[in-house]
């Protein structure tokens, strides 16, 4: 679908959040008529804080031209009923029973990602999986612009693609972080796919994990022999990618050598095409901290390289990328005590990592809300890793996670109320040497607003210390 299409339709963005926000300004801009439902009111949305600014601007635009809005109502199949096309919210599922009815009446449901791929001029880089996939896209990017292209970052991290489409031109990349969520209904795929980790996740959104697998193998399904598929080795659903393909694939690992693709061997990363094998950096070179993001890093690698970048500027990026905010964010140095800011940590997978990043005595903060997470194997961790010092149980999710493991024998902490309370409890048992961690393997929503303001109260408190 172009947009040129879109004129003379009929048409209803559903859902006023980012991507909303976001989509009504495009058509704004281009004269295309529309109308918004959210089943928030204009309050309820006023509240989320990481919107305000830019709802009360879309609010007034859409009042000064005249648009139809519905706030705090039920979407129903009713509702949908003057509509030739619904542009759906990534929060919307296409599962749901009105969208479904819609489909079956005729309609044509689209995303923000879907136009985005229908409609984008250059080259795009996708990059999906359960964890990693922000740190992958950056590092991509990064590289990218090192090298000198003309490139671009969006989807789940940054902005929505559709913000800067009328800047792309054919001879530009675009790296695009895409959830499940957008993914789900796209009929084209990224000229380089990457798949990273792939576990159990959003199971409050998908019906069981075979779906949420799908929808995350949209991201190859419809490539052509032309385009990459890069995939994890290390996980089975990823790996097993391979078969829904249409490209050319090639794999990472950071434990065992692929035939094709990167992979760490001992202290090197290599980069295998073809039979030739080129050596990238020393793995003490890179700044990133965490055995498990060598993952994200073999991943980035190879795409970027498919898409032209000199083994030198790969290099370069690697040596000098911090990382991004709330990921293993080292948020300061405390008389010897390194405080870390892990708050995107949302599943037991993350906190696992970031638990065996480190070498040192560690205090760990987990809980939270729930996400229907399996916390089987980060109980085995929690009770035989030795490293660990001590362990802050927070939220209404802890009580599971110590259940996954009766034979703990750290030091445990609960009750806790507040960040200023958490972080104050963790101070008390550090000593030089020490690391304290907030990786909570679940959702935030019981304490906090969201993850952010989880991972922003924590490095606040850590800088009063």
């Amino acid at each position: 679908m172009t947009f040129a299409e879109l004129h003379n339709k009929h048409i209803a963005i559903l859902g006023l959040g980012v991507e909303g926000v976001a989509m009504a300004n495009y058509l704004l801009d281009h004269d295309i008529a529309f109308s918004v439902l959210d089943e928030k009111t204009k309050e309820q949305l006023l509240e989320v804080s990481a919107l305000s600014d830019d709802w009360k601007k879309i609010i007034a635009r859409l009042d000064e031209k005249g648009i139809e809005t519905i706030f705090g109502e039920r979407i129903t199949s009713s509702s949908l009923v003057p509509f030739d096309i619904v542009i759906r919210s990534p929060g919307i599922s296409l599962h749901t029973d009105y969208i479904q009815d819609f489909l079956h009446q005729g309609g044509e449901v689209y995303s923000v990602t879907k136009l985005f791929f229908d409609n984008c001029p250059g080259k795009i880089i996708g990059v999906t999986g359960t964890k990693g996939k922000g740190t992958t896209s950056s590092l991509i990017y990064e590289m990218l612009k090192k090298a000198g292209r003309d490139a671009y970052l969006g989807g789940n991290i940054g902005q929505p693609p559709i913000t800067f489409l009328d800047s792309l031109t054919k001879d530009s990349v675009v790296v695009l972080e895409l959830s499940s969520f957008q993914l789900q209904d796209v009929e084209k795929s990224p000229h380089i796919a990457v798949m990273l980790m792939v576990t159990s996740e959003h199971l409050d959104y998908h019906k069981d994990t075979a779906e949420y697998v799908e929808a995350k193998r949209n991201i190859v399904r419809f490539q052509t022999s032309d385009d990459m598929a890069i995939l994890n080795n290390d996980y089975p659903s990823s790996k097993d990618t391979q078969h829904a393909a249409k490209g050319k694939v090639v794999f990472v690992s950071r434990f065992t050598d692929v035939e094709e693709g990167c992979f760490v061997r001992n202290n090197d990363v290599i980069l295998r095409i073809g039979e030739e094998e080129k050596r990238i950096i020393d793995i003490s070179d890179i700044l990133l901290p965490g055995a498990h993001n060598l993952e994200n890093v073999c991943a980035a690698i190879m795409a970027a390289f498919a898409a032209g970048v000199d083994i030198a500027d790969i290099a370069f990026v690697l040596r000098t990328f911090k990382g991004l905010e709330h990921r293993l964010e080292l948020v300061r140095d405390v008389k010897g005590v390194r405080y870390y800011d892990d708050s995107f940590s949302t599943v037991p997978e993350t906190a696992i990592a970031a638990i065996q990043a480190f070498q040192a005595p560690e205090i760990v903060i987990l809980g939270g809300s729930s996400k229907n997470s399996d916390f089987t194997q980060l109980g085995k961790i929690l009770t035989e890793t030795s490293n660990i010092k001590a362990i802050i149980g927070i939220g209404v999710e802890w009580k599971r996670i110590q259940e996954a493991a009766p034979e703990l024998k750290t030091k445990v902490v609960q009750g806790c109320k507040t960040m200023e309370d958490i972080v104050h409890k963790a101070s008390s048992f550090a000593q030089k040497g020490d690391v304290v961690i907030l990786s909570p393997a679940c959702a935030s929503f019981d304490m906090f607003k969201n993850y952010k303001d989880r991972g922003n109260q924590f490095k606040e408190q850590v800088n009063l210390l």
